[in-house]
């Protein structure tokens, strides 16, 4: 566990498999037919600049998903491999990712969290992000896309 290194603008799509290892890894990591290779990368490629990676060597220890729908920014998948945790590793790839997010335009970012996943919502209030209660997600699954 030497020198860890952010690498900026690296998660793309040649990192899918390492990715998905992670997440699977990370508690409270939520997947479904979106996060397929095809679907990460079609949200990869939509939002250049906007997703990373932290990488330990060549092993890949942390991720976050950003992009925007031209108005509101979005953050899914921010994951930190357990033996990487309290590192400041998570704060590096937010403040990385709200970066590109802010440079993009966005001024506003939401994101998703179970509400039984206390440890990420500690983590995000504690960088100075809001719990809202007064809105609630509504999904819709519909038929399969392209991928």
């Amino acid at each position: 566990m030497l020198g860890i290194r952010l690498i900026l603008n690296s998660l793309t799509p040649a990192a899918y498999d390492q990715a998905l290892a992670l997440w699977q890894a990370c508690e409270g990591i939520g997947l479904s037919d979106a996060d397929s290779r095809c679907g990460i990368t079609r949200y990869i490629e939509r939002n250049p600049g906007c997703s990373f990676g932290a990488w330990d060597g060549e092993r890949l220890v942390g991720t976050i998903l950003g992009g925007h729908d031209g108005r509101r920014g979005y953050i899914y998948h921010l994951a930190v491999h357990p033996d990487y945790r309290h590192r400041g590793i998570g704060k590096q790839l937010a403040e990385a990712c709200l970066g590109a997010l802010k440079a993009e335009g966005t001024n506003k970012v939401h994101l998703f969290v179970f509400n039984t996943n206390t440890s990420a919502i500690k983590f995000w209030e504690h960088i100075g992000w809001t719990l809202r209660k007064d809105i609630s997600v509504m999904s819709l699954v519909m038929e399969k896309g392209t991928c």
